[in-house]
């Protein structure tokens, strides 16, 4: 996990396909590469004090921290015209502060375990190395669930979990990659849809 320290910050906003995201980017990492957190809750956001600090503003539903951004999906029934100068410049001050998003201590599983079966191994390889960059362009990210006779399971984090793009994106971009290139997967599903 990165050791954070006071600098200057600079930090732009990206929309992605979800129209209640939208990424914060920062001009450094914010966690190690391929380390993601996804906070759907105030509750699930106890380990990052900065998640936390943002579910303090009642339009903040879901936030989610990745590489070198934020991102954070706010309700429906406010527009982003209305937070997202509040919402940059606090996660700006933040980081200014040369504060940790996540702490240290709460540092992800590795993403390949020696026991995976070798279509395992491949199918997180091929997500790792082809997918996750595509997803964490739209400020979200894409964890490997399961493997079960020809079906991968997967969840969409971040600005994807919810997205009305994410049905699309999994089966004519994930399905379609991973079952071309590995004759064992037969469909990709996402967990918790």
């Amino acid at each position: 996990m990165l050791q954070a320290q006071a600098r200057p910050v600079h930090l732009y906003m990206e929309a992605n396909p979800n129209p209640n995201s939208l990424k914060f980017v920062a001009n450094f990492m914010l966690v190690d590469e391929g380390v993601s957190f996804d906070f759907p809750d105030a509750e699930a956001a106890k380990i990052s004090p900065l998640a936390q600090e943002l579910f303090n503003f009642a339009a903040v539903e879901r936030v989610f921290i990745a590489s070198n951004f934020v991102t954070v999906t706010k309700s429906e029934s406010v527009e982003w015209a209305e937070i997202q100068g509040i919402v940059r410049d606090h996660i700006k001050q933040y980081l200014e502060a040369g504060k940790a998003p996540v702490p240290v201590a709460f540092e992800k599983d590795p993403l390949f375990d020696e026991n995976d079966s070798e279509v395992v191994k491949k199918i997180k390889g091929i997500l790792d190395e082809y997918i996750r960059p595509a997803v964490e362009q739209d400020g979200g990210a894409i964890v490997f669930h399961s493997f079960n006779e020809g079906v991968v399971k997967v969840q969409l984090q971040g600005s994807c979990s919810g997205c009305p793009s994410s049905t699309v994106t999994l089966k004519a971009g994930i399905q379609n990659l991973l079952t071309r290139m590995l004759p064992e997967v037969k469909e990709v599903v996402a967990e918790g849809v």
